[in-house]
């Protein structure tokens, strides 16, 4: 199958896309992935290093925010149908969506950027950011439906902040309660899979304890303590060509890495 028949499609939270830029060309350049979304990257839109990614032949479709959250798209393809933001919340002005239709020339891919909340501190259950947590989490299924209706190859990429299953974190007794591993928060997940979509690694892999996050505290790394919060969600179109999907876990060992990793899906076109 040649290059052109098949898309590779990265998610990244790279923690500061400035801050990391080094890191984040050098996977780039490694890498060469058709499509990238990147999470967290901390800066307003006209901050973002455009230049350096235009240059290795990246559209882009920034959602940019001062300081805190902010999402990207880069793709090797134009992009068309741009939406920054979900419906529902007209006063949540925290920019963690951005999805566009990937205009490949053997056949269109719509593709989102998604930086879940956190959702910490949990306390019982009423805290405003664990609230506001299961509201995004509501308001993102709303429009994964709207998607399904499409009948295109949609994936939906981005760091979760979920843990899905207990093989997805090193001590799953020790995270539990957590707004990343709690019921509420796996109720959401659960809701948003059985809308129809499906969790690429999930699909792809049996292997337990292959994670996408680890602390930059209390020898995480070194000891592989990590999490899996990082997910391509396909819909059925999507998993239905997909090939190959894998972790980058390498790019955690570089200098000035973020405490996320890449995650790379390949798709049939």
């Amino acid at each position: 199958m040649s290059a052109s028949d098949t898309i590779s499609i990265a998610s990244w939270n790279v923690n500061s896309v400035k801050a990391r830029i080094d890191t984040v060309l050098k996977w780039i350049d490694e890498a060469k992935p058709d499509v990238v979304g990147l999470q967290e990257i901390k800066t307003m839109d006209d901050g973002f290093p455009a230049l350096e990614f235009e240059t290795r032949g990246y559209h882009l479709a920034v959602h940019g925010q001062k300081s805190y959250n902010g999402v990207a798209i880069l793709s090797k393809y134009p992009m068309s149908e741009v939406q920054r933001g979900l419906a529902g919340n007209e006063e949540d002005d925290q920019a963690r969506y951005v999805e566009a239709l990937i205009e490949h020339p053997k056949r269109p891919v719509r593709f989102a950027s998604i930086y879940l909340p956190n959702g910490n501190p949990v306390e019982d259950g009423s805290h405003p950011k664990y609230t506001y947590k299961l509201d995004w989490y509501a308001r993102l299924r709303a429009r994964a439906i709207e998607l399904l209706a499409k009948e295109e190859i949609c994936i939906l990429g981005g760091d979760y902040n979920t843990i899905p299953r207990r093989v997805d974190t090193h001590d799953p007794d020790g995270w539990w309660g957590d707004a990343l591993f709690r019921p509420e928060t796996l109720d959401a997940w659960q809701a948003l899979l059985g809308e129809g979509y499906t969790d690429a690694f999930a699909q792809m892999s049996n292997a337990p304890h292959e994670y996408t996050f680890w602390d930059y505290q209390g020898g995480a790394w070194p000891r592989n303590h990590g999490i899996r919060i990082d997910h391509l969600v396909c819909s059925p179109q999507a998993i239905d060509r997909i090939e190959d999907l894998r972790i980058d876990k390498h790019v955690r060992d570089w200098p000035k890495p973020s405490d996320h990793v890449p995650i790379v899906g390949t798709f049939a076109l």
